[in-house]
């Protein structure tokens, strides 16, 4: 048989020869095509995906700057510690991964997956943070397990620490986490999906200058993500030091004074504005913040009845009471209303058309000169040059001393107390200004209203002599090597020129509220030191209340409020302090002022005697008192607060106290507890 096809069969086979040839040229072609493009198009993007399989790069937060006080005492620091992350991108098994954490780490998988779900915005490339701030036993039980727990890294992350505890944190600030927000912001261009930041305070005014420059670790890792060895790396450059006007030791001791009291004060340099002291009661502890709070920590702040988050210092708008009788006296005196010697009768009360205005001395004082007037602090003698004086020169006054606006607190955040004129009437209620308006604001109620921050600055302006000074809370900023960067200067907001002479009647008088028996903070005095102040306390029952009022109740209990100056003659520095509902000035709010004064000025104190000496120095029952107020009971002699009279102005027609301001959002991390 021959093999050669058929003559008629061949045309067929070199057709499909023919196909074949040209379908297979056609694949190869395709082939060679596609390596082009793999090999040649895509070489550099195949090339990163291959690293990317092979390395890892690690990002190395920079610790934050550090906070001293005025004397070098560290307030903040950071310290290093320890997180739990996952690498999303190499985990192939979550429910597997998050059973065997649980089993090593004691830790439900439920709060493992509400970490997990809370971090979507983080890229699967970077680490996402399963448990912070872990301790050393933790660290190295992950670690020995490491081969079991893939994508499972441990991370070094800085923390904020407080070396002396929680001191003024509504003024240093606390962190938080980044939000969506925040991250499209400009001024956070380079920050990380959970980087904490600023919130508040120091903290958030200075982040430019505490953040720091993070670093990175690019490393070499195996099949199963573990670490081979480093290719390079870059350190971390921490953040800058800042040396705050701050005196730790005086903020302590106002602290402590204050006790249980809720309130605020605050302590200026009368030459500089420099804040020695900003003190919120009751606070924070920013150290859970820089941990991460949960929900319901954050929830019970929030529902707090005493506002522990509240900057009363600069939001707190409260009635100053008596400690505004420095304003109108001052006001007097300059517009030749009244001299050192106008004496007025005081027999317990004026009356104007139908209304009584009493003094808080139902049996009077007598003739009254300016210098009475203050020490004992007689609303008659107020009444009447306030009457003579007009609100709008009150007003008028009360500008010049920093009341009735923001004095420029550098973290922003401040209220703008009340000071009321007839143009202000007018156009909030739509009606004329009345003589029994004049009267009760004369003695600091009805619409008046002050911040502590703007009592303070008051008061230090009438110590320096008429300079109004915008607070500083920064001395200098330095780096970590100690080079300075930056020094602020001291920025006057008002200067005025007052007659000498006024000026020292008035100082003379609020020396003698503390110095000399009868003042109504007498028994607040110091050997020591002699300091000048008023006392005051407010109403905070209106008149539609007052009959009903229960004074056994606290919300019903007057505020009680202090400031003052020291040393009298050459002052440094002036405080203004509140007690909420704490009573009398002087018996609730000067103590803590007298507790200041003692840390700034270095004085110590022996410990109070045992009540058994205290009892052999106590007069025998029925014993005549004496002349000095701290032998006359406290109810003649503190008590300056003035019943406020039906039918005129209270605090029922002014905003109530501020609430605590506003969060942007909540420095809240899903909860691991």
């Amino acid at each position: 048989m021959s093999l050669n096809p058929a003559p008629d069969a061949t045309p067929g086979l070199r057709r499909r020869f023919i196909v074949i040839s040209a379908v297979a040229v056609g694949v190869f072609g395709i082939l060679l095509l596609r390596l082009w493009h793999l090999q040649i198009v895509n070489d550099e993007r195949y090339r990163e995906l291959s690293e990317r399989n092979r390395t890892r790069f690690i990002h190395i937060e920079a610790p934050r700057g550090t906070m001293y006080d005025r004397n070098g005492v560290m307030l903040v620091d950071s310290r290093p510690a320890f997180t739990v992350s996952v690498l999303r991108q190499e985990v192939t098994d979550r429910q597997a991964l998050f059973a065997r954490l649980s089993q090593l780490l004691g830790i439900e998988p439920r709060q493992l997956e509400a970490r997990w779900r809370a971090g979507q915005s983080v890229p699967d490339y970077q680490p996402l943070p399963l448990l912070e701030d872990i301790d050393r036993a933790t660290m190295e039980i992950v670690q020995e397990h490491g081969i079991e727990l893939p994508g499972v890294i441990v991370e070094g992350k800085p923390l904020r620490a407080y070396p002396q505890g929680a001191v003024a944190p509504h003024l240093l600030g606390y962190l938080g986490e980044m939000t969506e927000e925040d991250l499209r912001r400009p001024e956070f261009a380079g920050y990380r999906p959970r980087n904490l930041v600023g919130k508040t305070g120091l903290e958030r005014l200075f982040e430019e200058k505490l953040r720091g420059e993070d670093g990175y670790r690019l490393i070499e890792v195996n099949v199963r993500g573990r670490e081979l060895r480093q290719l390079t790396t870059q350190k971390p450059s921490p953040g800058q030091r800042l040396i705050l006007t701050l005196d730790s030791a005086m903020q302590a001791a106002g602290e402590k004074a204050f006790g249980d009291q809720a309130g605020a004060a605050i302590a200026l340099d009368v030459r500089n504005g420099d804040v020695l002291a900003l003190i919120n009661r009751p606070a924070f502890d920013p150290a859970h913040f820089a941990r991460g709070i949960s929900g319901a920590e954050w929830k019970a702040l929030m529902e707090d009845p005493l506002k522990p988050m509240q900057n009363r210092v600069l939001r707190g708008q409260y009635p100053p009471g008596s400690t505004f009788k420095i304003a109108v006296a001052l006001a007097a005196l300059e517009a030749g209303i009244a001299t050192p010697d106008t004496t007025i009768s005081c027999s317990g009360g004026i009356t104007l058309g139908s209304h009584e205005f009493r003094c808080w001395n139902k049996g009077g004082h007598g003739a009254v000169d300016l210098h009475r007037a203050l020490k004992e602090s007689c609303d008659v003698w107020f009444y009447r040059v306030g009457m003579q004086l007009g609100i709008d020169r009150i007003a008028a006054m009360c500008h010049r001393l920093g009341l009735g606006q923001p004095v420029g607190f550098p973290t922003g955040g401040e209220r703008s107390g009340l000071i009321p004129d007839r143009a202000w009437k007018r156009k909030r209620f739509g009606t004329d200004w009345y003589n029994g308006e004049t009267v009760i604001c004369s003695i600091g109620q009805g619409y008046v209203l002050a911040t502590p921050l703007q009592l303070a600055a008051m008061t230090a302006t009438v110590a320096n002599g008429g300079t109004v000074w915008k607070p500083r809370l920064v001395k200098r900023i330095e780096s970590l090597q100690g080079e300075l960067l930056w020094t602020p200067e001291p920025e006057k907001l008002v200067e005025s020129q007052w007659s000498p002479t006024n000026l020292r009647a008035l100082r003379s008088a609020l020396e003698a509220v503390v110095n000399e028996p009868g003042g109504t903070a007498y028994r607040s005095r110091l050997p020591e030191v002699r300091f000048a102040g008023k006392t005051g306390t407010a109403q905070v029952v209106g008149r539609k209340g007052a009959k009903e009022a229960d004074t056994s109740k606290y919300e019903h209990r007057d505020h009680a409020l202090f400031v003052a100056y020291a040393p009298a003659v050459a002052p440094e520095i002036a405080v203004a302090v509140v007690v909420e509902h704490g009573g009398h000035g002087g018996s609730a709010a000067a103590p803590v002022a007298k507790a200041m004064f003692e840390a700034y000025f270095g004085i110590k104190r022996e410990p109070p005697p045992t009540v058994e000496i205290l009892e052999e120095t106590l007069p025998a029952q029925g014993t005549q008192p004496g002349t000095a107020a701290d032998e006359v009971p406290s109810s003649e002699v503190e008590s300056d607060r003035t019943p406020i009279p039906p039918g005129v102005a209270s605090p029922d027609a002014a905003p109530p106290v501020e609430p605590a301001e506003p969060m942007a959002s909540p420095p809240i991390r899903p909860p691991v507890e």
